[in-house]
């Protein structure tokens, strides 16, 4: 038989990026380990939690206004705790939709959120990057780009994010804009928008609003934004403002305790996961008496720590079991899931960090995660984006789309009916016709894919209107470095 050529078949690839990435669509069983009277006890807990300890909203005059308006009134030393009568929270987040879409200026690369799909984004919030040619370094808005590129390219990625790394080389006051607008104009996946201050998450709103239009926000999420809440029982100016903005405009957003047990929660693994529920709830609430119905993803970013050196640890017993719990009590309340990813406390693309990050992740999505964020790239705690660990983790991704969306094949292909009547006794399939058709020759190469790049269109009056709206931005901040 006549053998392809390697140009044959890499003749067959897509070029330039534009390979659909459909996220994937869960056909097993999700991984429940409580039963009932078990799930009961930590319902309690976070009952108690919410009507007798309380969370504080604090440094946010309009957060607190919010609540007395629905008739909560703030106690404590600060006059900011909000302690509220528990099965009214629960009815308040029953509001929230149980699963909703983020559409794309590509209608192909829309993710729904919730119910049994499962979507993976890039790492978020690195101030430095690593690769094997330059070794570790602050990251620059070059490598920004980069990094944007590779999400769009790889398949296995169906969100952009946002902050891939951090462009230290632009002003804090300014890089949201860099950002916001590579998303847009580098990629037509979906993705985040800035949070870290009011007027930063409004310039994402309006930068939206530019590309996808007012009506198009009123019907549609057109983008979501990722906040940690300030644990223990603590949400601060930054998450109460986030919510306003974005949850007024019918946006979602995804809040995420940041829980390392024995410092930001009890060493309890039961605990911890009931005070990370019940921040959750008081800020979906929260963004339910911004607007009734707004979308909100749960977050879980519960781990353990070294209590000898205060470095976070991934990987662990406490943290996988957190997940699985975390899991059933999202689907509980009926919301969407957010979990962490890849996570691994090395600074190298090592064995330790392949298995913290296989560990983490398989935990992630036997749990059921809807939104996965750092789902590749992640190194050093969460401080560094490895372009080569970016691209490891990805491939990685690519199983899962196998074991929990395709499940096993049975269809006419599958059986291979036609390799077994070519194939003599004793002989091999290395060379079959059904081998050639479904193997993959592709290898990813960061650098190779980037050489390939091509930018999706984008309509040049819209492209026009975000460049002004950046520049005039721009010129009218300051250059702050905080």
């Amino acid at each position: 038989m006549a053998r392809r050529s390697r140009k044959d078949r890499r003749s067959t690839e897509t070029v330039g990026g534009a390979i659909p990435s459909p996220h994937i669509q869960r056909s097993v069983p999700h991984f429940d380990v409580l039963d009932e009277a078990q799930l009961q006890q930590l319902d309690q807990q976070v009952d108690w939690l919410i009507e007798n300890i309380g969370v504080a909203f604090r440094d946010d005059p309009v957060a607190l206004d919010i609540w007395r308006a629905a008739g909560v009134m703030p106690t404590g030393e600060h006059g900011d705790l909000i302690r509220a009568d528990a099965q009214w929270i629960r009815e308040l987040v029953a509001k929230a939709p149980s699963q909703f879409t983020q559409i794309s200026r590509n209608p192909a690369r829309n993710v729904t959120i919730g119910g049994n799909h499962q979507v993976f984004a890039p790492i978020y919030g690195a101030p430095f990057v690593r690769d094997l040619e330059k070794g570790r370094r602050y990251a620059a808005f070059d490598d920004y780009e980069k990094l944007l590129k590779l999400v769009y390219m790889h398949p296995n990625l169906h969100h952009g994010g946002l902050v891939i790394c951090e462009p230290t080389d632009i002003p804090v006051s300014k890089r949201h804009l860099d950002m916001v607008y590579a998303q847009m104009t580098l990629s037509d996946k979906p993705h985040l928008g800035a949070i870290t201050e009011k007027s930063r998450a409004q310039d994402s709103v309006d930068m939206v609003e530019i590309m996808f239009g007012a009506d198009a926000m009123e019907e549609h999420v057109c983008i979501m934004a990722n906040v940690n809440t300030n644990s223990p029982l603590l949400v601060d100016r930054v998450v109460s403002e986030a919510i306003q903005v974005y949850s007024s405009r019918g946006q979602a957003m995804v809040v995420t305790p940041f829980i390392l047990t024995g410092a930001m929660g009890p060493v309890s693994t039961a605990a911890s996961v009931a005070q990370a529920v019940a921040e959750s709830m008081m800020c979906c609430a929260f963004a339910q008496l911004v607007r009734p119905g707004a979308p909100f993803v749960m977050g879980n970013f519960l781990s353990s720590m070294s209590l000898k050196s205060g470095a976070p640890t991934f990987g662990m017993p406490e943290p996988v079991l957190s997940n699985y719990v975390i899991g059933q009590m999202a689907r509980r309340l009926g919301l969407p899931l957010r979990c962490g990813g890849s996570l691994t406390a090395s600074k190298i693309e090592d064995a330790q960090a392949a298995y913290e990050s296989a560990d983490s992740m398989h935990s992630t999505m036997l749990a059921g995660s809807n939104y996965t964020l750092h789902a590749a790239g992640w190194l050093e705690g969460g401080l560094s984006t490895g372009f080569e660990k970016l691209i490891m983790d990805a491939d990685r991704l690519g199983s899962y789309q196998k074991f929990l969306g395709q499940g096993l094949d049975l269809g006419p292909d599958a059986f291979a009916r036609d390799a077994y009547e070519q194939v003599a006794p004793g002989g091999h399939f290395l060379g079959s016709d059904h081998t050639m058709r479904n193997y993959q020759t592709a290898f990813y190469d960061w650098n190779e894919m980037l050489k390939q790049y091509q930018p999706p269109a984008l309509d040049a009056a819209k492209k026009e209107a975000l460049t002004d709206y950046v520049a005039r931005r721009k010129s009218e901040l300051p250059d702050a470095w905080y």
